[in-house]
């Protein structure tokens, strides 16, 4: 059972987002929050999202007890009384609204502090936020005299992310800000092998007991800190040479920053945060437990269960191409439908053999990825 509890209300002083085009096109998110003009009952914004609260539901864990995790809806500073609903995606993929509330833009309950001064470096700076895709780096792990260490590592993994198509053709379409927060101690929790750090966000190996399952529900802090800038995307850069990473969907996303395959594991997680895409392996480990309904056309882009593929990747796939396609080297560099992904070797379908979203080996998205990128950026700039 899902509940919402609210903690607070805060103005924050930037809105980085599009402010003419305020509906969210592409319903993705296994949850959602939208908007509504009290007095017209006019929906004037809405926007999907995941959360790590919702993989953990998943876990053998959340048939025990009851867990809470943090969670921000944030849009433009309303003119006048609004709706706020929340809704949370249900096992027959429709949504259901589980919270709703009224917001009086004049409460003098609603939060406006000034924000904490941290530092800030431009690594890449192209115009207008408004019109831009807006990514923040924060440092997580690193002390304040590692803070030189933590900017050369943003200027490192944003020249990974921008080394890879679609994003190297897009380059002009972002702005990418790295916040200096500073820990108490480098480094990040490793409760496996019994070493915890204080850091600025609690990051931790371990998630749901997946070793290189790297996340934080500090997010309280982590939204605090972003929004020292103007920001569309926060990623949170971990200063450790471990292996590991999460992404999720308009919410985090993490990755440590020094090991030898970070540039493939940062790219990866951002096309789940960004873009809103599935992982396509189908054996490796996870915590997860029925995460996909067979009977129900996954959200998102990059998965299905053909139970309606019109709506995905199918007028990608040549004629030619049989669906389901087999995994055979004949069908290589072929937009095809190979079962297997979504941690899934049955029922799932995925539209390449591999690709960035299923393997650290695959040089690049595939096809699918690349235009359900282009799309998300598009939404952000246009």
């Amino acid at each position: 059972m899902v509940r919402v509890f609210p903690e607070q209300m805060k103005q924050e002083p930037h809105w980085a987002g599009p402010k003419t085009h305020l509906i969210d096109p592409f319903n993705y998110g296994t949850y959602r929050f939208r908007v509504f003009d009290l007095s017209s009952e006019k929906l004037i914004f809405s926007k999907g999202f995941s959360t790590l609260f919702q993989e953990w539901q998943t876990t053998p864990e959340a048939k025990k007890t009851d867990k809470t995790f943090y969670q921000a809806a944030i849009f433009p500073f309303p003119k006048n009384k609004v709706r706020l609903e929340i809704d949370a995606r249900q096992w027959d993929g429709n949504f259901k609204t589980i919270y709703k509330t009224e917001i009086d833009p004049t409460n003098y309950f609603i939060l406006d502090e000034t924000v904490t001064p941290f530092k800030t470096v431009d690594i890449l700076k192209n115009g207008n936020p408004e019109k831009k895709v807006d990514l923040v780096i924060l440092a997580e792990g690193y002390t304040a005299a590692e803070m030189d260490k933590f900017v050369e590592d943003a200027k490192r993994v944003t020249g990974y992310l921008f080394d890879e198509e679609p994003f190297a053709s897009e380059k002009e379409n972002f702005n990418v800000i790295a916040v200096l927060t500073p820990s108490v101690e480098s480094g990040t929790d490793v409760p496996g092998e019994n070493t915890y750090k204080n850091t600025c966000f609690n990051s931790s190996f371990y998630t749901f007991d997946e070793a290189r399952y790297l996340t934080t529900s500090d997010m309280k802090d982590v939204y605090d800190a972003a929004a020292t800038v103007p920001y569309d995307q926060i990623y949170v850069l971990v200063n450790t040479e471990r292996y590991g990473g999460g992404g999720f969907y308009n919410f985090v996303t993490l990755c440590s920053a020094d090991n030898q395959l970070s540039k493939q594991v940062f790219v990866h997680e951002f096309g789940h945060g960004f873009a809103g895409l599935g992982d396509e392996y189908y054996t490796s480990s996870v915590a997860y437990e029925d995460f996909y309904n067979l009977k129900v056309e996954p959200w998102e882009p990059n998965l299905t269960t053909l139970i309606n593929f019109d709506k995905k990747w199918k007028k990608m796939v040549p004629d030619s191409v049989p669906i389901p396609t087999p995994r055979i080297p004949k069908y290589n560099k072929t937009v095809g439908v190979f079962e297997g992904g979504g941690y899934m070797s049955k029922g799932i379908y995925s539209p390449y053999i591999d690709c960035r979203m299923k393997s650290n080996v695959a040089p690049d998205f595939c096809p699918v990825c690349t235009e359900a990128i282009k799309k998300m950026i598009q939404f952000y700039t246009e």
